[in-house]
């Protein structure tokens, strides 16, 4: 049962950094793109090589 003082706070650190990487991504606007990718490739103009 001792270990469980290590591994409660090792999984609320890691949990945290999660929702700062989360919040951190949200804020840069990572999510921001509502028609991209998903509708992009529907289009009949898809290319799918990378545009120089």
């Amino acid at each position: 049962m001792e270990i469980l003082t290590i591994l409660i706070p090792v999984s609320l650190f890691l949990g945290g950094i999660g929702l700062v990487a989360f919040f951190w991504a949200l804020k840069k606007g990572q999510f921001d793109d509502p028609h991209g990718d998903a509708n992009r490739i529907l289009t009949k103009d898809y290319d799918e090589r990378p545009k120089p």
